[in-house]
């Protein structure tokens, strides 16, 4: 009897299913045991890896409680890649869909704010700009240019206080959050990713330049949704965290 590959599977990640018909080893013999304790093996470490990825979310919701979900979630969302680095990209959508979870509404996007940081922890490598170099643009060609992010660069917007949220689980002595919607910007300024929380409009802004818009034109859409936006304050962070990687003064 052949072994079905999806069967195979749909029992690894499920310890509830029975095993697959025609298990054998490479002597053509039962190898119900062995794969009990690869599977074992196999949930352990992928519940560990939504550990390490996930450890605000893990500390929020306890450990009894975490290794729970990773187990649904693992059934729900098997590993595409072997590359662990990558495994719960779907975690935050997950954590959204649960309907038991919805008295936690912040927790979507704490999962959302610490998958970016893992992405820009593994983002590629870039050259910032020199310190001097938006100086030396004529003041009246400077809303007419774009801007390059580095591939680092993570703007999570939400209407929950989660970097307050975050810090708050992550430093000692910090301050309880409070009842307000927070925006980050993640830069990666040495080894490191950072997050900063943003003014209002600074997520509008700084996304909208990501899509390909000059300053001029994310400042313009900024402006729609927070009438008191200053780029001040995003700019300068970007400047000097070193997240800007090139300057087309061309518009």
């Amino acid at each position: 009897m052949s072994l079905d590959q999806s069967q195979f599977t749909q029992a690894l990640m499920d310890p509830s299913l029975p095993l697959p018909d025609g298990l054998s080893d490479g002597q053509s013999r039962p190898a119900g045991r062995r794969f009990n304790v690869y599977r074992n093996n196999v949930a352990v470490s992928l519940t560990e890896a939504m550990h390490a990825a996930f450890p605000v979310i893990a500390r929020l919701l306890g450990q009894e409680n975490m290794d729970g979900l990773s187990g649904l979630y693992l059934r729900a969302h098997p590993p595409s890649s072997p590359l662990m680095m990558f495994y719960g990209d779907q975690f935050p959508a997950f954590l959204a869909g649960m309907e038991q979870l919805n008295h936690l509404g912040y927790l979507a996007d704490v999962a959302r704010l610490e998958l970016a940081l893992r992405r820009a922890y593994h983002a590629a490598d870039a050259t910032p700009i020199k310190a001097d170099a938006l100086a030396r643009i004529l003041p009246e060609d400077l809303m007419q240019t774009k801007l390059t992010l580095a591939p680092s660069v993570q703007v999570i917007a939400s209407p929950w206080p989660i970097f307050d949220i975050w810090r708050f689980n992550t430093t000692e002595g910090a301050a309880k959050p409070k009842t307000l919607a927070q925006d980050v910007l993640i830069t990666r300024p040495e080894f490191d990713p950072t997050p900063h929380p943003l003014p209002a409009g600074g997520a509008c802004w700084i996304s909208t330049l990501m899509q390909g818009a000059t300053i001029g034109e994310a400042h313009e859409a900024a402006l729609n949704t927070t009438a008191e936006f200053d780029l001040g304050t995003p700019l300068a962070l970007l400047l000097q965290d070193g997240a800007i990687i090139n300057l087309d003064s061309n518009g």
